[in-house]
């Protein structure tokens, strides 16, 4: 009679354990996601400014020595190219395939601003983009690499949690897949 009780004592602890395990992960996992969805928003920003910016196709100059078609076609594919890889990584923003290619676009994207910010400022019939562009570019990349940070420090909690023992067997059980984070531009 005693061996009884105290196997159902170690089967209840190890229920209830199992119970607050399984919900600590699902918290964790939930938290990442939340945090992508505040990444998400700051990256959809990002493309919109693309757009807010690029002029109407009739005022772009349409000469080869102005480049005004090249100058934009760059920021508009990569623009694309983000706002594509985004809509990918929101139907699950822990696959690390997806967030890879989300880190790739948004690289592009930065590279595509520099490259337009140093051709306009070389541009001797004056500047394409909008005077107010500078303040509010530098502003969406500082929100952005806070909300970058916030996901990446949510992805490592929710990866070091689904790693631990014995919690790896009930990640192995329910199929906790770990995530990855978007490396940080400086």
């Amino acid at each position: 009679m005693e061996s009884s009780l105290v196997f159902w004592i170690v089967a209840a602890v190890a229920v209830f354990w199992s119970v607050g395990a399984y919900n600590r992960l699902v918290r964790l996992r939930s938290d990442a996601n939340s945090a992508f969805a505040v990444l998400d928003t700051e990256l959809a920003r990002q493309v919109q400014l693309v757009h807010d910016c690029i002029p109407p196709d009739e005022a772009q100059p349409q000469t080869q020595f102005e480049g005004g078609s090249a100058f934009w076609a760059g920021l508009q594919g990569a623009a694309a190219q983000l706002a594509a890889s985004l809509a990918s990584a929101r139907a699950k923003p822990l696959d690390p395939e997806r967030i890879a290619a989300l880190g790739a676009a948004q690289e592009i994207l930065g590279m595509a601003w520099e490259r337009a910010e140093r051709d306009d400022a070389h541009d001797l019939a004056g500047a394409r983009l909008p005077a107010s562009f500078s303040g509010e570019r530098a502003q969406q990349v500082r929100m952005t690499q806070a909300a970058t940070d916030h996901f990446n420090e949510a992805v490592g909690c929710y990866n070091a949690a689904i790693v631990q023992f014995p919690a790896i067997l009930l990640a192995w059980l329910f199929g906790f897949e770990p995530g990855r984070g978007l490396r940080s531009r400086p």
